[in-house]
């Protein structure tokens, strides 16, 4: 699995770095970004929770 954040979207409130800080983070502009690679196996429920809890339903599964 995958994911990515929709940087249009994103209003930068932080639930993802809180639920999965090992996939998110937060750039110096206050906008969270995905770390492009596979999420490990045991990431994924935190990576799918953050897609879940994302206020603005910026962070969607992609294909990869």
């Amino acid at each position: 699995m995958k994911v990515s954040v929709d940087e249009d979207k994103c209003a930068g409130h932080g639930m993802c770095l809180t639920l999965c800080p090992e996939v998110f983070e937060m750039t110096d502009d206050g906008w969270a970004v995905a770390d492009p690679g596979d999420v490990p196996a045991e990431l994924e429920s935190a990576a799918k929770d953050a897609i879940a809890n994302c206020p603005e339903q910026a962070i969607s599964e992609i294909d990869g």
